[in-house]
């Protein structure tokens, strides 16, 4: 008889969804983020859940508003890192136009929005911008490592 070998503890996950580029599809987007990472086991309403709520709040409106393309969704992928407590929040959609990190728009005081890439520059570790399979980009932040 074969001796059972144990598996290797997980110590990352992944989560895939493809939504409509639309305001439901952020909010769907937004929902699906702190459900998925309550599944993995960090709570609602913990620092990190809120976090990456208001990261993929901010970067799947921007795919709503600004890369939006007729007839294509966006996509949203998290990936959490169980030893480090670190998310990755991912957006891809296949607009071409890409926002640049290092040169995020300082908004009018006055405008009522232009505020996204601020609140993610300000709250996420590092964020930033890479090609994609396909047409389009992907923009991304990284929540900082969570103590233990």
């Amino acid at each position: 008889m074969t001796a059972l070998r144990a598996q290797p503890p997980v110590t990352v996950s992944v989560f895939v969804q493809r939504c409509s580029a639309t305001r439901l599809g952020a909010t769907l987007a937004r929902r699906l983020a702190v459900w998925k990472l309550d599944v993995w086991g960090v709570p609602y309403g913990t620092q990190l859940s809120d976090t990456v709520a208001l990261l993929v709040a901010e970067l799947a409106a921007n795919a709503v508003l600004h890369g939006r393309v007729p007839g294509r969704d966006f996509e949203l992928r998290l990936v959490y890192a169980y030893g480090t407590g670190v998310v990755r929040v991912e957006i891809s959609d296949t607009h071409e136009a890409r926002p640049d990190p290092a040169a995020a728009p300082r908004p009018d005081p006055e405008a009522d929005g232009g505020r996204g890439l601020l609140v993610v520059e300000e709250t996420a570790a590092r964020w930033g911008v890479s090609d994609r399979l396909g047409p389009g980009k992907t923009v991304w932040a990284e929540t900082g490592p969570v103590a233990r």
